[in-house]
């Protein structure tokens, strides 16, 4: 009999985390919490309750996926997740909620209160204040509440805030020789450059106690002024006291009740559900120039593909070729115009195609004005956009036609194929299984190429009669000119022809990629 032995218990080994990078973990997720607290804090002196609720979800997530070991996948995709909701969902969403308004952002309380402040006029015999516009320490000098640092003409320094008026403690304060503030404990006092970058400070307006307000007059001086329109909630109206006009509520703005005078220029968010499709589908202005834009829009998203792929196709084959020496140097001369910033290239071409002194009219002997008639901007555009896409075209040719085993063209010689009918029948099936899709994506991106359009032609020339549709647009630089553009920009039509845009290319690019089906038989 043999003696039994004994066996030890099987050792299990655990791997520990490291001190230095629990360390480093914890002080990571501290700084991401201290920089949402101060991001939190910044969206409440904004009002902005509902991007506080949606930064305090974010988080949280983070807290409970990165402060335990578990949730491995979540550590991988979270950040993922949130730059998807952040930089891809929640724009659509609030492309699409901005369709269905007047394009407006701020309130009928915030719009009366602008109308009144711009209304308010110095008051006869009272003092003016020597001034300095501030920001409380650590604010951001753009964003951050400003404040009015007065001295009025006997001396006495007051703080200036949207609650009003009070005593500034002398303690600390600096003075210049003319009696401006140039320093005070707790404010950080604003330059010129910072002053005229903030918009709001042209409404911006004191209050005091008998109703009036205290404003700018330049950078260094202020004065005590008075409202001279005044609202009535009871009959939702305004009164010109000045002139004894009264303005009456009407799409989202104050008109003049007898309809003679000007309205209000200051408009306020309303919701105007379909309104803004309907206008572009009914309005007889806006709908002839969509069609022009879209068929337009079309020919040149086909035409940058198909001229940009043969182009690049056809030098692709070329330096393919066993028989042709120096083929890298070729290659990497050809990418050039990819490698340079298109910007940069498509305001180089926008000095060459001038119709005096330009590169290209001096070379040709032309004197065509390239920007200045409708089809001169379109070829000229034409011609830019295969300068800067035919090296894209020409490198994913070239990466095809390499993985095209040799056998099969060999094959094809052997039966006695000529070369059309090989690049015909076997090379270009071959080519199109791998660069099918891409075509589909390059007709996407130039569908809504915005930068080519803008640099190049800026949309025009433009007819006389309507500057507002140029004969070069896309339908996105229609869309930028509806929003950013003009006396009174519309961002709820801008946003409604954004989603015609993304409906149109999510149509035509669905539809390419069901005939790109057929290509998956080639083998």
């Amino acid at each position: 009999m043999s003696q039994a032995t004994k066996t030890s218990p099987a050792v299990q080994t655990t791997t520990r985390t490291p001190l230095w990078a629990l360390v480093v973990k914890w002080l990571a997720l501290a700084l991401f919490v201290a920089a949402a607290f101060y991001l939190a804090t910044q969206l409440a002196d904004q009002g902005y309750a509902v991007y506080i609720a949606v930064l305090a979800f974010v988080v949280m997530a983070v807290l409970v996926v990165y402060s335990t070991r578990r949730f491995v996948p979540a550590k991988y995709l979270l950040p993922g997740l949130v730059l998807l909701l952040g930089l891809q969902v929640w724009p659509i969403v609030m492309t699409v909620s901005t369709a269905f308004t007047n394009g407006q952002t701020i309130t009928k309380e915030d719009t009366i209160a602008a109308i009144k402040t711009n209304s308010v006029q110095e008051v006869q015999g009272a003092p003016r204040y020597r001034l300095s516009i501030a920001v409380p320490q650590g604010g951001d000098v753009a964003t951050a509440p400003p404040v009015f640092l007065l001295t009025a003409p006997d001396g006495a320094l007051k703080i200036g805030d949207k609650d009003g008026l009070k005593d500034l403690p002398p303690n600390g304060v600096t003075k210049s020789d003319s009696g401006k503030i140039t320093a005070a404990p707790g404010f950080q006092i604003l330059n010129a450059r910072q002053i005229n970058a903030r918009k709001d400070l042209q409404t911006f307006a004191v209050p005091t106690s008998d109703g009036g307000g205290i404003k700018a007059s330049g950078l260094s001086e202020a004065f005590e002024g008075r409202a001279t329109v005044s609202y009535d909630p009871a009959t939702d109206t305004l009164t010109d006291s000045a002139t004894g006009e009264v303005y009456v509520v009407r799409d989202a703005r104050f008109v003049p009740k007898d309809g003679t005078g000007q309205a209000f220029p200051q408009k306020w968010a309303e919701n105007v559900g379909f309104k803004n499709f309907q206008t572009i589908l009914t309005d007889p202005t806006i709908r002839a120039g969509f069609l022009k834009i879209f068929g337009w829009n079309l020919v040149f998203a086909a035409l940058s593909v198909v001229t940009t792929f043969i182009l690049g196709m056809l030098l692709a084959l070329l330096f393919n070729d066993d028989r042709l020496r120096g083929k890298g140097v070729y290659r990497a001369l050809l990418v050039l115009p990819y490698a340079i910033p298109g910007f940069v290239t498509s305001l180089l071409w926008k000095s060459m195609f001038n119709q005096d002194f330009g590169l290209v009219n001096s070379l040709t002997g032309l004197d065509v004005d390239w920007l200045g008639t409708p089809w001169g901007a379109k070829a000229a555009i034409l011609i830019t956009n295969l300068w800067l896409g035919f090296p894209y075209m020409f490198l994913i040719c070239t990466g095809a036609l390499q993985s095209i085993p040799a056998d099969v063209r060999e094959a094809a010689k052997i039966d006695g194929a000529s070369p059309a009918r090989t690049l015909r029948s076997i090379i270009m099936p071959l080519l199109l299984v791998a660069v099918g899709p891409l075509l589909i994506a390059s007709f996407a991106f130039n569908f809504n190429n915005f930068g080519l359009i803008f640099l190049l032609t800026g949309g025009g020339p433009f007819e006389a009669e309507n500057t507002s549709i140029g004969s070069s647009d896309l339908l996105i630089t229609y869309a930028f000119r509806l929003a950013f553009s003009g006396v009174t920009p519309d961002y709820g039509l801008a946003a409604a022809v954004s989603i015609f845009i993304f409906v149109i290319v999510a149509v035509m690019s669905y539809a390419g990629f069901r005939r790109t089906r057929a290509l998956e038989e080639v083998n």
